[in-house]
């Protein structure tokens, strides 16, 4: 988990083929839509759907046709390493993309929904990456982590970054030319564009700070994302010991929007608490995001809508756990997230989505 904040890493170790995709056998949904009740005050969202049933799964992102989804499921087929998996957008059909080595993330669709990206750290190592030391306080691993891209069936395996750094957390830009992603390349925590193949890599923010989980707009001229700059000399200090273990501490960010030349960098949230998985609603006229800023110690995120100049703060779930990772259909008229709603049993997380009402 690289965007999320309910796992950091298994310890297990993957036990799936070499060969790129898989056929895993995965539990499969229910023969029938199962619909969840919206709690009181989710007034944006009606006809809720369940799609994934058992493990942790998140991350989940739609197809430009909005016909198929792509995730990361953490269960016991892959020995409890994050993988990604395919599905069709009614939680039908689902297979595996990766090849079931290392621990993978932020799968995205490229190429006109031919092929998908993720990252992966099996080149760093097949084995599952083992857990952070969490006596330093709750903190993210920044591993070897590089960008690769293969046709639907895990097939034709291309490698996009090849530099030993973190590379992940990578999104496309609306005309579907170019990659936004975040990389630890230069020193720092910083985001990056690049060219599909890989090619004309361009640094965006030069901040000392942690950047990242960042979405172009959808008319492709801003981006959004979050970010964490130390405020002390103290809190630099922290920082920077922390990145050089391959650390950071994600507790405190912040959602900024920016030109996507990453000029014009403004604040947009200034909430305390984890502020994370920022989007623009298709109207460009609010950003969603998930926040944990009302307990700000606890596991309690849920969504929210914001103006871009920061005013207007809405709160779209109110379930007393987790609901994060917010994406919206191409049309604009489902949401897609990921909630820990109706669990069976802890450490399990759910992709829902439901008819939106503006």
């Amino acid at each position: 988990w690289l965007r999320a904040t309910n796992s950091t890493g298994t310890p297990a170790c993957s036990r799936m083929s070499n060969t790129a995709g898989g056929s895993a056998s995965p539990a499969t949904n229910p023969a029938s839509t199962t619909y969840v009740k919206p709690e009181p005050g989710e007034r944006h969202l009606t006809n809720i759907r369940q799609l994934t049933f058992g493990g942790n799964n998140a991350e989940a992102y739609f197809s430009d046709d909005g016909k198929k989804i792509i995730y990361q499921w953490q269960h016991e087929v892959d020995a409890g390493c994050d993988q990604q998996y395919i599905m069709n957008a009614d939680g039908s059909n689902i297979r595996r993309v990766s090849n079931g080595q290392g621990r993978t993330t932020c799968g995205a669709f490229i190429d006109n929904d031919r092929r998908v990206l993720y990252s992966s750290t099996f080149q760093d190592s097949p084995a599952c990456p083992p857990r952070p030391d969490m006596s330093k306080g709750y903190v993210w691993p920044l591993g070897n982590l590089e960008i690769y891209s293969s046709k639907l069936d895990g097939s034709d395996l291309k490698q996009l970054t090849n530099d030993g750094h973190y590379n992940a957390e990578t999104t496309l830009s609306p005309d579907g030319k170019t990659l936004l992603f975040t990389s630890t390349r230069d020193g720092d925590i910083e985001l990056y564009t690049m060219n599909v193949d890989g090619g004309n890599v361009k640094r965006i923010t030069h901040r000392v700070g942690y950047d990242g989980g960042a979405w172009f707009s959808p008319d492709g001229k801003q981006l959004v994302w979050r970010a964490a700059y130390p405020k002390t000399a103290a809190d630099t200090a922290d920082y920077l010991r922390l990145l050089g273990e391959k650390l950071v501490r994600p507790a405190r960010t912040e959602v900024f929007v920016a030109n996507t030349d990453g000029s014009n960098q403004r604040q947009v949230t200034n909430l305390g608490g984890a502020n994370f998985a920022p989007i623009f609603t298709p109207d460009m006229k609010k950003i969603i995001f998930s926040s944990n800023y009302e307990k700000p110690r606890s596991g309690n995120f849920d969504l929210y809508l914001i103006n871009p100049d920061g005013t207007g703060l809405e709160k779209i779930t109110t379930h007393p756990d987790f609901d994060s990772f917010p994406m919206f259909s191409p049309d604009g008229k489902k949401l897609l997230w990921c909630s820990t709603r109706g669990a069976a049993g802890a450490h399990e997380f759910n992709i829902f989505i439901a008819d939106w009402v503006p």
